[in-house]
């Protein structure tokens, strides 16, 4: 059985204790099978750890792995025509009224074998892994019927037998209404949505149900009938709501105790207070809002006040965030939402994990996987701090460098 000790470092153990960051100076860290075994200052490191081979990681810092809780990765094409669209004016809503947005892309991943999907990922997947990333959230919803959405979540696994990461999967058949049902929502999440949720299910590939609730997409009644499937199958659900405008999207997930609500830039206080009874997690998800030039910005001062957890993702997605770098995320929401740069470690660890419902990850504590990243900073503010660098020294994944 592997064990390994760690030390000469300083650990960000994001624990939620009274020191910031939960810091240890001059810590030392034993992993065993997987998992941290013990984590303290190294003046206490335990008798019988002391004559492991020791990895001196030469006074860095050392964090929990980054997690990603909220990306749409796994597509075919790309949109920087919209790009340029947007440039000229166009507003979210306008291009996808036109035919783009969500749909276009849904052309070219229907076009897309599993194994062309899964290799348009994998750079931005390494893109992620070589910025302390362990664990990534990956969604469905750019095929809108049984066969493609099956594909996608298939591609979405094997991305976790390419690569040293673990994928969380999120059903989002309720992403969009394709071309073909124009005006018959209803009838798409009868007879596509539900029946390629229980597909999908019954083949192992849904960790979680995800829908769309916007005026471009899916009203609050419609949402609750897939909710209503996910609750049957026993899986958890969370939801895109409040982007755009508030159709109580968020209050609609808290009565299901959804893992969370994303985007929420036009949540109210109702919300915030059903999020906060729920005990949900706001996912901020500043890379679409940079990208839209959205003014609307997330209630922070209301998430804080009634203590609602924010978890911090990129939203890499080929249409409205298409970004990769997590650590730019955390810049993002700091400079445009006033985050503080705790909070953005906090929200890309321990609260990222929580929005997955993982209970094993995101601190560094005794129990929890010893999925680690150390990093060339003197202190764990730079790591939100710095634009465009990348400070990752090693990147540990269960226990292992």
């Amino acid at each position: 059985m592997s064990i390994a000790l760690f030390q000469n470092c300083t650990l960000a153990t994001m624990a939620g204790d009274s020191a910031p960051y939960g810091l240890i100076h001059d810590a030392a860290l034993v992993a065993e099978a997987g998992h941290i075994l013990w984590a303290g200052p190294r003046a206490d490191l335990p008798a019988r750890f002391a004559t492991l081979p020791a990895h001196d990681l030469g006074g860095r810092l050392m964090t929990p792995a980054l997690i990603d809780c909220h990306t749409h990765i796994v597509h075919g094409g790309n949109r920087a025509s919209e790009f340029e669209m947007r440039l000229q004016g166009a507003t979210y809503e306008e291009v996808a009224r036109a035919g783009g947005g969500i749909v276009s892309t849904v052309t070219a991943t229907r076009t897309a074998t599993e194994a062309e999907l899964v290799a348009s990922a994998l750079p931005r997947v390494d893109a992620m892994i070589a910025e302390g990333v362990a664990v990534i959230e990956v969604k469905s919803g750019y095929g809108l019927d049984t066969e493609t959405e099956l594909r996608m979540l298939r591609a979405a696994r094997a991305i976790g037998q390419h690569r040293d990461v673990t994928i969380r999967t999120s059903f989002l058949g309720a992403h969009a209404v394709p071309a073909d049902y124009a005006g018959r929502a209803d009838a798409y999440i009868d007879t596509v949505t539900i029946p390629a949720l229980r597909a999908a299910h019954a083949e192992g590939l849904v960790d979680a149900v995800d829908g769309f609730c916007e005026g471009i997409a899916f009203d609050p009644a419609q949402i609750a009938r897939v909710f209503d499937v996910a609750r049957d199958l026993g899986l958890p659900v969370k939801l895109h709501a409040e982007q755009l405008s508030n159709l109580g999207g968020a209050k609609l997930a808290a009565s299901y105790g959804a893992l969370s609500a994303d985007h929420i830039e036009y949540l109210d206080e109702e919300g915030v207070v059903a999020m906060a009874r729920a005990g949900m997690t706001a996912v901020i998800l500043p890379g679409a809002f940079y990208t839209l030039n959205e003014t609307q910005k997330p209630p922070i001062a209301l998430l804080r006040e009634h203590g609602v957890p924010m978890a911090v993702s990129t939203d890499a997605n080929p249409g409205s965030s298409p970004m990769t770098s997590l650590l730019l995320a955390m810049n993002m929401a700091c400079t445009l939402f006033r985050l503080t740069p705790e909070e953005a470690l906090v929200g890309t660890t321990r609260n990222a994990a929580r929005a997955l419902g993982m209970t094993d990850r995101g601190t560094l504590a005794p129990g929890q996987r010893a999925d680690l990243a150390v990093w060339d900073v003197a202190h764990p503010a730079e790591l939100a701090y710095r634009i465009g660098f990348n400070p990752l020294y090693k990147r540990i994944i269960g226990g292992t460098l």
